[in-house]
This record gives C-alpha cells, sequence and structure tokens, in this order.
C-alpha cells in the first residue's frame, strides 16, 4: 500500500475536448520556443497536427490563442496572445489546485 498513488488527467470540454494536457504541453513550448513547428518537433508531433489543435481549441473558445509570424530573412515565428497567456496560467493554477485537492483527498482515504 505505501507505494500507491493517485493519477488523474484534466481536460475541459463543452461536449467536446477543448483544451487539456496536450494543447497545454504545446502552448508551454511555443511560449518556451517562439515556434510552432519547433514546439511540435520537440513534443514529437507534425507541424500540422499542431496548429490543427490550436486551431480547434481557437474555434471552441472563440478567441485566438496565438500571434503568428510569417518567415522570410528575420524568420518566423509564434507567440501567445494575451488571451492565449490567460489561458494557459489559468489552465496551469487549476490543475495545480485540483491535483492538490485529489492529493489530499487520496491521503485522507489510503494515506
Amino acid at each position: 500500500m505505501e507505494s500507491m498513488r493517485v493519477r488523474y488527467k484534466f481536460w475541459l470540454e463543452d461536449g467536446e475536448h477543448i483544451f487539456g494536457e496536450g494543447l497545454f504541453e504545446l502552448l508551454q513550448e511555443i511560449d518556451r520556443r517562439g515556434s510552432i513547428n519547433q514546439a511540435a518537433r520537440s513534443l514529437n508531433m507534425s507541424y500540422r497536427q499542431a496548429w490543427g489543435q490550436v486551431k480547434k481549441a481557437e474555434g471552441r473558445l472563440g478567441e485566438r490563442l496565438l500571434s503568428t509570424r510569417v518567415g522570410g530573412e528575420t524568420g518566423g515565428g509564434a507567440e501567445l496572445t494575451p488571451a492565449g497567456r490567460w489561458f494557459l496560467q489559468r489552465y496551469k493554477q487549476f490543475r495545480r489546485d485540483a491535483g492538490e485537492a485529489i492529493e489530499a483527498a487520496f491521503q485522507r482515504h489510503f494515506g
């Protein structure tokens, strides 16, 4: 029993998946790297898959999460919009708070 632990995943939906761990990680990587392509590569996904996840979430949320620049001499790139940054931070806080509550309940019942 000592090695037993609780595991969980979170996602937000409104009948359809909107935002979860995969998009959370992708947005964090885009924020870190400034590029959808580099972020996708670091997460072992295709650019098309990454861009598709972002566009689907933007459509469901009614908010742009990313601002992009077309390549060229100075190179392209992507950065989080204020709405994207807000959503990323809120989800991060929600995940932390919910995880702490689940861990506390687990300890009460099994600890």
